[in-house]
């Protein structure tokens, strides 16, 4: 199921869901070492910040936080992988990392992370597009975030 995101206006949210940003924006700029102590400054209890910490961020932090990790498996061929990063870049994906095992049976698996704050079309259509390569085996969403 595809997650849903609103645009809100603060004056409209609850207390209790303001208050757990202001207690990540602590964490976040070490004026507080402790959860405990965030939460007693802002006034908040420690059960609502974890029921709400995953679920609210600033707009800016969402913007920059866009990652996806997916897996694939390449034929063992010349140019298949720089065929994928060429698409990924293509689409206006940043590649952070490539994780690739050896090849056995003449078949790789190459784990990457993207950074798509800036994708030029759907995170699904780029997808699409990185199967349709010739050489791409299986491809696989591990992580997102």
């Amino acid at each position: 199921m595809k997650e849903r995101y609103y645009l809100v206006r603060e004056d409209i949210l609850p207390e209790a869901v303001i208050k757990t940003l202001q207690v990540k924006q602590l964490l976040a700029a070490g004026d507080v070492k402790t959860v405990h102590e965030a939460t007693l400054q802002v006034g908040l209890s420690r059960s609502a910040f974890y029921k709400y910490k995953d679920g609210i961020h600033p707009l800016n932090q969402m913007e920059r936080e866009e990652i996806v990790t997916i897996s694939f498996d390449l034929e063992h061929r010349s140019g298949i992988l720089s065929q994928v990063l060429s698409l990924i870049a293509g689409s206006g994906g940043n590649v952070l990392t490539i994780n690739q095992s050896i090849p056995l049976q003449g078949r790789a698996n190459v784990v990457i992370s993207v950074e798509t704050s800036r994708l030029t079309e759907e995170l699904d259509k780029m997808l699409k597009a990185l199967q349709d390569i010739p050489g791409v085996k299986k491809i696989q969403i591990v992580g997102q975030g």
